[in-house]
């Protein structure tokens, strides 16, 4: 039962994550909870979600040439250290039991923060893009995108994105598949951290990451349909409505969360499909 649902939403993150370079994570982890899941666990389980995704995505990506290295290693060695330090608060908060609290929480805060600044970005009528190769700036970035990985069970793509698109001047295709590249190492390092200290279902797993490794594919080829400020606009609106899901999950009404995460992704799809089809017409 458990693999007829998983499969076609491993698939449908996956797609989102290939396209948006986010790992998947940050909309699985919120699926999980309006599912019901406990909180540790739907970390662990999207952490490893978000370990295929990101090797999906990034070997289309590669062959595109949307991948900077040196970024990509810098971001991955310090969200890898990052993970390490994160690591006792979770396990510290639910120990007290403030995990259905403090980490819905804090997905609000930052997606809310994103979800305004990349609209405004994208928006605005010019996109920096002069990149920045200042190490102490994208280690930080990497950091903060670590710490977020652990604590909150994403590959830290949804932080790293927007923020080097912001203060390192990447186009978005660039900050999305370089992204992908440095989320691998570190949500490779939080799920090793958990693996000891959460429980996975085994059949969840294995269904969610076999649909990460097709979803993620067909989402990176669609990227070359689009503008760079296109995708910003759609990533803009897709951290608004995980946020709404987040929001309806801490205000006692989960249907409400999926609904909004459902007709979001479905009328995406619905423009992919269209593009699609008009882009092998021409």
């Amino acid at each position: 039962m458990v693999f007829l649902w998983a499969l076609p939403l491993g698939i449908s993150i996956g797609i989102l994550s290939g396209f948006f370079g986010v790992g998947g994570g940050f909309i699985l982890t919120p699926v999980l909870l309006l599912l019901g899941f406990p909180p540790i666990n739907a970390v662990a389980t999207s952490l490893l979600y978000s370990m295929s995704t990101s090797v999906s995505g990034m070997v289309r990506h590669y062959k595109y040439g949307n991948i900077s290295f040196k970024p990509a290693v810098i971001l991955g060695l310090s969200g890898m250290a990052a993970t390490q330090v994160a690591l006792p608060f979770v396990l510290k908060i639910e120990e007290l039991g403030y995990d259905d609290i403090v980490i819905p929480i804090l997905y609000l805060i930052l997606l809310g923060y994103f979800a305004l600044s990349m609209l405004k970005s994208s928006r605005s009528e010019s996109i920096k893009q002069t990149m920045s190769d200042s190490i102490p700036k994208i280690a930080l970035i990497g950091f903060v995108a670590g710490l977020a990985s652990s604590i909150l069970g994403v590959g830290g793509g949804f932080i790293m994105v927007p923020l080097m698109i912001k203060f390192l001047g990447f186009p978005p295709r660039m900050a999305v598949g370089t992204s992908l590249v440095s989320i691998f190492f570190i949500v490779t390092a939080g799920f090793i951290s958990y693996v000891f200290s959460a429980t996975i279902n085994i059949t969840l797993g294995v269904a969610l990451v076999l649909g990460a490794l097709v979803g993620a594919q067909v989402g990176a080829s669609l990227t070359t349909l689009y503008a760079n400020r296109r995708i910003q606009f759609f990533l803009s609106i897709l951290y608004l409505a995980t946020f709404l899901s987040v929001l309806s999950k801490l205000l006692g009404v989960p249907v409400i969360g999926l609904v909004i995460l459902a007709v979001y992704a479905l009328a995406l799809f619905t423009l992919f499909t269209f593009n699609s089809l008009r882009a092998k017409r021409s």
